[in-house]
């Protein structure tokens, strides 16, 4: 569902704060499950040349 998929932005809208880059994606997209009542979402960046990290996430409260 399109509608539901990257909300706020990635990561040209959200900035790249240099050796906080997945802090900075991770806590918004928990914020974003916060807001909106969502209870699983996933969090990815690219490290360079070719390399990326994902991790999924569920909402326990």
């Amino acid at each position: 569902d399109w509608s539901k998929f990257n909300i706020h932005g990635g990561a040209i809208a959200l900035g790249h704060p240099i050796g906080a880059s997945g802090a900075r994606i991770l806590v918004t997209l928990m914020n974003a499950l916060k807001r909106t009542g969502g209870k699983r979402g996933l969090a990815a960046l690219c490290l360079g040349g070719g390399g990326s990290v994902a991790m999924a996430i569920e909402m326990l409260d």
